[in-house]
């Protein structure tokens, strides 16, 4: 028999998951200024990119894009729920998230391969020039230390092009076995029952990192990505599980400081253990390691689901229109990060300075860019944005005696 499940009401709006939305796509924009001065590889560096950020960025590293697959699972299930898992759905759903992917293959990303090359490929051919070689597929763009440059590329949206195939994936499940989403979600409640909710999946994690990351380093290439996919599809899932609940967000919230206490334990482990330390890399240094990543993963994915449920399961100003602007946010900041990171540098200020211009001058930018594209018709598909809705102009009143 499976456990009974308590669906969501329809029309029950979790205000939220709408906010820590909005806050972990912050919280990507500011890693990726963070990313500019570590040593970890990345687009462009800065002269002054160093190790002293890194365990600052191991703070969300784990954990960011689990929670936005988990959000996006969610999202998902609401979704067909409304819908049901029609063709016309289908449809929809692979150009809101087909269309800004072709545009940014298109017109997003070669400023960032063009910049990663004259950096650290020694190119010093026009923007033109390069565009050539870019959708030619230009293979010679090569660095010992850097492996090869592939082109075209889709560099940070792929997180869109996975998101993009799983929810095909889901979709065509829930088409075939239209009682899966119900029957996942008892699974779930039952395998995560006590003490379980917090253990179990720390120790699949693990397992999954332990056994997977040496073969299958994340290549964010879709095909040879074994240990992405093996983690980012269970939290799509599980989010996907989840939204046929109503029982899970209190008690998750009950959990919270439990949920982080843990997630607090895996980030010092992590340090610990990391290549900086003064511990010698051995297995045990590594599994230590791989085990605090794995329990970041999940503890602070529930943390941060406790604490919103806690606080923001409220509608606040303007959430509607920070929901609909996070996406083109996005899509846009890395190549307006990238672009002003490389206008910046001849000034050769001081890192917090810099950094700070950064942020603020990619939130600017970007949300500039929502606020044009919002209002061109023609665009907002391109920018994940649904067409405006047209609203009929309200009947006149009839006044008697009134000509």
């Amino acid at each position: 028999m499976l456990a009974p499940v308590t669906p969501v009401p329809p029309r029950e709006r979790l205000h939220f998951l709408d906010a820590l939305r909005i806050a972990a796509f912050v919280l990507l924009v500011l890693y990726h200024v963070g990313m500019y001065y570590v040593s970890w590889p990345w687009h462009v560096k800065s002269p002054a990119a160093g190790s002293g950020l890194e365990p600052w960025l191991r703070l969300s590293s784990p954990w960011r894009l689990s929670l936005l697959f988990l959000l996006s699972g969610v999202a998902t299930s609401y979704m067909l729920g409304r819908s049901g898992a029609s063709i016309g759905w289908l449809r929809a759903r692979v150009s809101r998230l087909g269309l800004p992917v072709l545009l940014g293959i298109a017109l997003l990303v070669p400023p960032q391969a063009y910049f990663e090359v004259r950096q650290f490929h020694a190119y010093s051919g026009s923007y033109p020039e390069f565009l050539r070689l870019y959708f030619s597929g230009f293979e010679g763009f090569c660095a010992p230390s850097r492996g090869c440059l592939l082109l075209p590329t889709w560099n940070h949206l792929w997180f869109v092009v996975y998101l993009l195939v799983y929810t095909v994936l889901w979709w065509g499940f829930v088409r075939i076995w239209p009682t899966l989403p119900e029957r996942t979600a008892a699974w779930l409640q039952r395998a995560l029952a006590g003490a379980r909710m917090w253990w179990l999946p720390v120790v699949l994690l693990a397992a999954l990192r332990l056994a997977l990351i040496d073969r299958f380093p994340p290549t964010h290439a879709l095909v040879d990505d074994v240990y992405l996919h093996a983690c980012y599809v269970a939290f799509f899932v599980a989010g996907a599980a989840m939204a046929q609940l109503a029982t899970p967000w209190p008690r998750i919230d009950a959990a919270r400081w439990i949920s982080f206490a843990l997630a607090f334990a895996g980030w010092l482990a992590m340090l610990i253990a990391s290549p900086g330390s003064n511990l010698p890399d051995t297995l045990l240094t590594r599994g230590l390691a791989r085990v605090g990543f794995a329990t970041m993963q999940w503890c602070a994915v529930l943390a941060a689901l406790g604490f919103a449920h806690r606080h923001w399961n409220r509608d606040f100003a303007w959430r509607a229109r920070l929901t609909e602007a996070v996406f083109t946010v996005y899509l846009v900041h890395q190549t307006v990060l990238i672009a002003l990171a490389v206008a910046l540098a001849p000034l050769a200020l001081s890192a917090p300075i810099e950094g700070v211009l950064l942020a603020l001058g990619t939130f600017a930018s970007s949300a500039g860019c929502h606020a044009l594209v919002r209002r061109v018709p023609v665009l907002r598909p391109w920018f994940g944005l649904a067409p405006r809705r047209v609203v009929p102009p309200a009947p006149q009143a009839v006044v008697e005696g009134v000509r």
